[in-house]
């Protein structure tokens, strides 16, 4: 097996750990929590004692205030006061006896759910800033996926009554975990591991090589893969199977000989939300203890604040020192991607000192991580294309295998894009598709010898919206 990785330094994608004057911080957060006891288990055994049990503690900002996540009623009722949350109150009551019919957008099912109230409070800001878009484009088939399993009811029983030990994680709402495990190192360790491990057992990882192209091979089953090196001339693999992570959209303009018209115009119309990191080294004079805090104050750009330290003390190097990272969502090419390092860092220390939580003087020091395709973004069309793309590398395409969030074009968390590459590989060394890769979605549910039966089989359901630019 031969892994080539555009990288020349870093494995792991966005699951990597970067590192910067010794501090190392996550892009995107990435808890460690699976469904799946096989993935569970082979975290275990690339990591074993590194891997750290860590608690989840989360909390939402809104109009100077902070809110526990999940929600505690009492403290919910203090933050927002009686008169507020009698206003909540009654528009839930509203909304449960004269709910939107046919819901089509986000927020009118949040509404339907909680309350248009709630629904201002709790979801619409932040949701707003990670797709950059009004709620009100946002597809209902979203919300009703992301937000499945949570009511306001649960919420605010769970609040008055946590139920804890019980010993069965199937009952556990995914979002609503209250601990997780996490590599003592960041999220690269792991990958890091998984690297070593495969040289060990024979394996290449070159790193450094950005694939080019990929050509189906006409006289013998196989393909040629074709890549550059630094800034070297193009070289060329052979291999019986490809297995691409790469975006979508890209790898069908990469494959030789060239697709339909028509698989490449749906390549063309596949579209990503990018993102950026700000990640800030202070003296914690405020300091707190959350893994993150989600920002739902409209007045700041940043929509996540992440408390690397939080996630594992061996992330930070100084004890007397943090390190925070300011999360920015954006699309590539825009006004926050194209800013300068140094107004980054500067704007992050200018709203992380508006929120409260350093005061002025405490940013010693920063550094910006940019990460295109970060995610994959649900328009009203995406369906149809995935499916068009789909068809025709598999018709056309043999030993071409899909795997990961950008290669399926699937919101998929790690531990399901590592279930479909192991799905993957269980095909290959079976000679025949046992398993259905575009089955595996966010419960962990892997169907073996599933037919397409004319269902959304991409999983997770994110933003559908006609005017989000690439």
């Amino acid at each position: 097996m031969t892994v080539f990785e555009a990288d020349p330094h870093l494995v792991g994608g966005i699951a990597r750990t970067v590192e910067y004057k010794g501090f190392r911080f996550d892009i995107g957060g990435h808890r460690f929590f699976s469904k799946s006891q096989e993935v569970e288990e082979l975290w275990t055994e690339l990591l074993k004692d590194d891997m750290l049990l860590r608690p989840r503690s989360s909390r939402i900002y809104y109009q100077g205030k902070f809110y526990t996540y999940p929600l505690k009623a009492g403290e919910s009722l203090r933050n927002l006061g009686l008169l507020e949350s009698g206003r909540c109150v009654a528009s839930y009551a509203w909304a449960r006896l004269f709910p939107v019919k046919n819901p089509q957008s986000f927020e009118d099912w949040v509404s339907n759910q909680f309350g248009r109230r709630l629904f201002g409070i709790f979801f619409k800001t932040y949701t707003e800033k990670v797709w950059g878009m009004s709620c009100r484009e946002i597809s209902a088939d979203w919300a009703a996926q992301r937000i499945k399993g949570l009511s306001l009811a649960s919420a605010v029983w769970n609040a008055l009554f946590p139920q804890r030990g019980t010993g069965d994680r199937s009952q556990t709402v995914k979002t609503l975990i209250d601990q997780f495990r996490y590599p003592r190192l960041g999220p690269g360790m792991m990958w890091e591991a998984a690297a070593a491990k495969t040289r060990e057992n024979g394996g290449e990882v070159r790193m450094g090589c950005r694939v080019t192209g990929l050509e189906k091979q006409a006289d013998r089953p196989g393909w040629r893969v074709r890549y550059v090196e630094g800034q070297g001339a193009e070289q060329v693999f052979e291999a019986e199977h490809v297995i691409s992570s790469a975006p979508l959209r890209e790898l069908v303009k990469a494959v030789q000989p060239p697709v339909s018209a028509e698989a490449l115009q749906a390549a063309n119309g596949l579209r990503y939300r990018d993102f950026l990191t700000v990640a800030l080294i202070v003296r914690p004079s405020r300091p707190f203890d959350d893994n993150w805090i989600y920002i739902h104050e409209p007045g700041v750009k940043v929509g996540r604040v992440q408390n690397f330290g939080s996630w594992s003390p061996e992330m930070v190097p100084d004890p007397k020192l943090a390190c925070y990272g300011l999360e920015y969502f954006c699309f590539e090419g825009d006004g926050l991607w194209t800013m300068s390092d140094a107004d980054l860092v500067a704007l992050g220390s200018r709203e992380l000192q508006s929120l409260g939580l350093v005061r002025e003087g405490d940013v010693v020091d920063g550094h910006v991580v940019r990460q295109p395709k970060a995610y994959p973004v649900y328009d009203d069309d995406y369906a149809r294309h995935v499916a068009v793309i789909r068809d025709e590398l598999e018709a056309r395409y043999s030993g071409l295998h899909l795997v990961g969030r950008n290669g399926m074009h699937k919101y998929n968390n790690q531990d399901h894009s590592m279930m479909t590459a192991l799905l993957v590989a269980r095909n290959i060394l079976a000679g025949r598709t046992q398993y259905d890769v575009w089955r595996v979605n966010q419960d962990a549910e892997y169907h073996e010898e599933a037919s397409r039966d004319g269902e959304d089989q991409t999983g997770r359901q994110v933003p559908r919206t006609k005017d989000l630019r690439s």
